[in-house]
């Protein structure tokens, strides 16, 4: 896919990976709406990138009928929607059973309606809109999807055990997900990202990166949310990646704690 000329929807796109994929895209060419929740950074990125290429739209994940309207002003405002991101999530540490008790239910929902669920419900509708589009190739091919997993789906640690269910839940979509939507000519993919230096690490000391940089095989650092933005413009542009979930993670296999 030429990404030039493309309509993008980037969901958690006002901050780190997100916004970091939003400034990837457009500097493809690409036209793109940011669903976030975050209307300070969402209009300031606007105001900094040029309405003429990108819009914000204040979306929860979690509610279908915020999804649907946004959609709906994204179809209205560029009449196409071919690249999807979904990097809306949220993440909470508490184990099965810890000192004040067994895990919240309450935060286990949560954690899954916005990580899980809140990625499905976007896909979904993207795909709805995606199926419409006039074949970009010789093999029918209309978009493309991209969710975010993370290592942890693989090597959840001690209190992630909410955060790792949703993103293992990620990983096992992908597959399906690009096999049931393959007639229409849309693939599926995911990203596992390991650690990035996203704003969650500006309040770490630096002994704190430089211990969690030691843990990464090679290299020895955290990773970039521009890295990040440079594995999904090359899903975008390759046709041929389909139904994968690629680490980004520097060979890091996190341990228990």
């Amino acid at each position: 896919m030429d990404i030039s000329g493309k309509i993008a929807i980037v969901t958690g796109g006002a901050s780190g990976l997100g916004e970091a994929t939003v400034r990837a895209y457009i500097a493809k060419g690409a036209k793109v709406a940011i669903f976030d929740m975050d209307t300070n950074r969402g209009t300031m990125l606007v105001d900094e990138l040029g309405s003429e290429q990108l819009s914000y739209f204040n979306v929860d994940v979690t509610d279908e009928d915020s999804i649907k309207s946004a959609i709906k002003a994204v179809m209205d405002t560029y009449g196409a929607l071919h690249i999807c991101n979904n990097f809306a999530g949220i993440a909470a540490g508490m184990k099965t059973l810890g000192r004040d008790g067994p895990h919240s239910m309450n935060l286990y929902k949560k954690v899954v309606e916005v990580n899980l669920i809140g990625t499905f419900n976007v896909a979904r509708l993207a795909a709805e809109q995606m199926a419409l589009n006039e074949p970009l190739d010789d093999f029918g091919g209309r978009g493309v999807i991209m969710n975010t997993a993370s290592v942890a789906a693989f090597e959840g640690q001690v209190g992630q055990v909410a955060y790792s269910s949703t993103k293992g839940g990620i990983v096992g979509m992908t597959l399906p997900m690009a096999r049931d939507l393959a007639a229409q000519g849309i693939r599926v993919n995911a990203i596992a990202p390991g650690l990035i230096h996203t704003p969650l690490f500006d309040g770490f000391t630096d002994e704190v990166v430089e211990s969690l940089s030691a843990a990464v095989v090679n290299p020895k650092r955290l990773g970039r949310p521009s890295e990040v933005a440079h594995l999904a413009v090359f899903i975008a542009e390759n046709d041929y990646v389909n139904g994968e979930c690629i680490r980004l993670d520097g060979a890091i296999r996190m341990q228990p704690r």
